[in-house]
């Protein structure tokens, strides 16, 4: 579950979500908040100053929109967290497992100064006050937040990343660089293309069958724990049959959570959304729903100070 956060008020909210104003809005997961160490958001299109196919929270600097739009719009979200551009950091994405840690010196990068570095997709830091930004318009955000390490990372997952086990790489790395341990980290997985709307080729759909052959039971467990259960009455698998010949359906949230649940990270400790971006274009930037004529959205997480 998660909450939309707007104006000061908090609701929560579910499925298809309506465009009403453009007031900030933007969505946060209660279990990364419980932990007490970190701040983060994921951004909706609601509250930014864009205009056109970008309106109105874009925060891409390279779909073209107007640059100086896109900085206010970044202004306005730090203002939500309490910073400035200077504080963030952004990933430079290209579909690649690549983790990046990041230091007070790469504060601002790709937000308030250019990047220095490429093909980076996750993000990890122990650095307070230093925000972590990645970039979405379908593909799947995950959070981390270790509170006893107090150790946060960002990453984005496409399908690429997803096969290559993105989640996994992600809490090996805490591991390697800070001693986290996988049963402290709290994980979400964030608003993103659901199952019916993610269609894929045969060549995607057998990389998923291979990439997780052996798993099936952790597949039916996950199912049979309430989470992936859907609303059809029936068991769905991660890969099912698509509406046309050689065409499948592909579940990315259920993909992502088995790699989450397989890296250690305990059920209690994860959260999934329900949030489908194609679902919901006019309050969430969505690729496949605009034909690619769209801005981005932004997940954005960062350590508090002590």
């Amino acid at each position: 579950m998660y909450q939309v956060r707007r104006a000061g008020r908090e609701t929560t909210r579910q499925n298809r979500l309506p465009i009403e104003d453009t007031v900030l809005e933007y969505l946060t997961f209660p279990l990364l908040e419980n932990t007490g160490v970190a701040a983060h958001l994921f951004s909706t299109r609601l509250g930014g100053v864009s205009r056109g196919i970008f309106e109105s929270m874009n925060l891409s600097f390279h779909r073209g929109d107007d640059d100086e739009n896109v900085r206010e719009n970044f202004r306005r979200i730090g203002r939500a967290l309490g910073i400035g551009p200077e504080d963030m950091v952004l990933s430079c994405q290209t579909h690649t497992v690549n983790i990046r840690r990041v230091t007070r010196e790469d504060a601002g990068k790709g937000v308030a100064r250019p990047l220095d570095y490429e093909d980076i997709d996750g993000l990890v830091t122990d650095v307070p006050g230093l925000a972590l930004v990645t970039s979405y318009a379908d593909c799947v955000p995950l959070y981390f937040v270790d509170p006893k390490k107090r150790v946060i990372g960002l990453a984005h997952s496409g399908w690429r990343g997803t096969v290559e086990r993105m989640g996994a790489r992600m809490v090996e790395r805490m591991r390697e660089e800070f001693g986290c341990d996988a049963g402290d980290i709290r994980a979400a997985i964030g608003p993103s293309i659901c199952q019916d709307c993610y269609e894929v080729d045969e060549d995607v759909a057998e990389r998923f069958r291979r990439a997780f052959a052996g798993e099936e039971d952790l597949e039916r467990a996950i199912t049979e724990s309430g989470y992936m259960g859907g609303t059809s009455g029936r068991y769905r698998h991660m890969v099912e049959p698509g509406r046309a010949a050689g065409k499948y359906q592909l579940d990315l949230w259920r993909a992502n959570l088995m790699v989450l649940r397989g890296a250690g990270i305990t059920e209690e400790h994860i959260a999934v959304t329900d949030l489908c971006t194609c679902h919901n274009p006019e309050y969430l930037f969505s690729h496949r729903a605009s034909q690619g004529k769209r801005g981005n959205l932004c997940a954005f997480l960062m350590l508090k100070d002590r």
